[in-house]
């Protein structure tokens, strides 16, 4: 995929978009279309799509706050990309669906352990300290990865509408 200053500026657009979305659904914890946007915006621009994941995470600690919690989300979204990464580039609808559906899922269900390194290097926690912090965290992290999951039915439309976007553009150049 050759890129342009234009496929520069939707990457940014997304991350812009990404961030919008979590803020919208602030009100359901740990229930987003963060993994849903990153999915479809890998799945399309593959390697790009870390430009819309660092627009997300920066515009993420720009109005929440560059503080010790967001850390972590400089590499907890790069796992979800290189997960999208190493699927196959060409499946069947039906396998692209389930493939997408489990890899968000699993990122959610995995997410505080993904942020334990971190909350243990950062809060001196030994390893068994680290284990405490991730079971307590546990539930929400349920919650996190059956919500990716579900959302993550979004993720072949939105694929889709990229492309058709994609398509409309460059016939208007």
């Amino acid at each position: 995929m050759k890129i342009r200053t234009r496929d520069y500026v939707v990457l940014a657009m997304l991350g812009a978009l990404t961030f919008v979305s979590k803020q919208a659904m602030e009100f359901a914890p740990n229930v987003h279309l963060i993994a849903v946007f990153i999915t479809a915006v890998t799945v399309v621009y593959r390697k790009y799509a870390l430009y819309t994941v660092y627009v997300f995470v920066f515009l993420t600690g720009l109005i929440n706050g560059f503080a010790l919690w967001w850390i972590p989300y400089l590499y907890i979204w790069t796992v979800l990309w290189a997960a999208v990464m190493l699927l196959p580039k060409h499946m069947s609808e039906d396998t692209a669906k389930f493939a997408y559906m489990t890899v968000c899922g699993l990122h959610g269900l995995l997410y505080g352990t993904l942020y334990a390194p971190f909350q243990a290097i950062a809060f001196h926690l030994d390893f068994k300290g680290m284990l405490t912090w991730i079971a307590a965290g546990f539930p929400w992290d349920i919650i996190h990865g059956v919500s990716n999951f579900w959302m993550a039915v979004l993720i072949l439309p939105f694929i889709q509408a990229i492309k058709k976007a994609q398509s409309i553009a460059e016939k208007s150049v």
